[in-house]
């Protein structure tokens, strides 16, 4: 065999060596713990629903899912973290509607969604419009007058621009026609934490963070934001709609999605959206989920590509209802 034949069958013989490691690669994973990063504060509804995720996925996985919490900049840091980690599986994205009106939100991010993988949709759920005990309204009728005679003096906290408590927000606003003082927070757990305290008034919140406060009588609770009352829950069933309170067509919800970082392995992503199905069927965390009035989504938007078409639909949907509010980006 000339020199040439041996340095091109050397060649030829590393090539396949590579074809072959690569598929070996992603057979094997995962084959160390997984991380699900949360763009907010320990404590806050996205983090509670991650962590039932994580529990639920560490079967299908075969491996420990961990819960980090990387929160700032309404969720911008966070997700910025995960798009500059390995494309490798490892490091996911666990974030709610707040990843879709962000472009409309600020001027200068530093990441573009185009940067994600679609992996699913996990949930919707409903948020609630609570205050302090010491609020002297006992119904959303009177609240609305408290908050009209207040002269813009009414403090309403929220998890930080374009969390999901300050687009709720944005929303009432607009629809009350009245102003009020937007408390920002560096999430969820810290704004309740201070809505308990006294040290803010409202909170437009998420039912799996504010059921376990109405239930203890530690918040008042004014309304559901959802078109129909949450009848599934107990402590909700008697709460009415903002809707039917005067407030005609006021409808909101969260959802939540799981991502990866642009140009992870096709086979990888496969089997990330493979337990994700799997976990989304596990009957505890359905029982978790339904019990705060949360539905897991079980329809089309599991696929990645109904992911990604319903998320587009919703960052066009939020990019009008910002302008419309003459919110300007920061």
């Amino acid at each position: 065999m000339t020199s040439f034949r041996r340095a091109f069958a050397r060649a030829c013989s590393a090539l396949l060596a590579c074809s072959l490691i690569v598929p070996a690669a992603h057979a094997a994973y995962p084959d160390k713990p997984v991380v699900l990063v949360v763009p907010f504060s320990a404590g806050g509804p996205t983090d509670k629903i991650a962590r039932d995720l994580a529990e639920a996925l560490r079967k299908p996985m075969g491996q420990t899912v961990i819960v980090d919490n990387t929160a700032g900049a309404g969720g911008t840091l966070g997700t910025a973290r995960v798009l500059r980690a390995p494309a490798d599986g490892y490091t996911l994205l666990v974030h709610h509607i707040g990843l879709a009106t962000a472009p409309a939100l600020y001027k200068n991010l530093s990441y573009k969604n185009e940067q994600l993988e679609f992996l699913g949709l996990i949930n919707e759920a409903p948020s609630t419009l609570i205050g302090k005990q010491a609020l002297p309204a006992a119904n959303f009728a009177e609240l609305r007058k408290y908050i009209a005679s207040s002269g813009g003096k009414i403090n309403l906290a929220n998890a930080g621009v374009g969390s999901a408590s300050h687009l709720c927000s944005l929303l009432l606003q607009n629809a009350l026609k009245s102003d009020m003082v937007f408390v920002p927070y560096k999430g969820t757990g810290p704004a309740m934490n201070d809505l308990l305290g006294g040290q803010v008034d409202l909170m437009c919140e998420q039912a799996t963070n504010s059921t376990p406060q109405i239930e203890s009588k530690k918040v008042k609770a004014f309304g559901v934001t959802t078109a129909q009352r949450m009848t599934t829950v107990p402590v909700l069933a008697s709460l009415p709609t903002l809707a039917e309170s005067g407030l005609p067509g006021f409808d909101f919800s969260v959802w939540h999605g799981l991502y990866a970082p642009r140009g992870t392995p096709p086979a990888i992503l496969e089997k990330i959206n493979a337990a994700l199905r799997s976990a989304l069927k596990d009957p505890e965390l359905i029982k978790r989920q339904e019990a705060l009035g949360i539905t897991v989504v079980s329809d089309g938007r599991l696929a990645p590509a109904e992911h990604r078409k319903f998320f587009e639909s919703e960052v066009g949907r939020w990019a009008k209802a910002i302008k419309d509010a003459g919110i300007q980006p920061e």
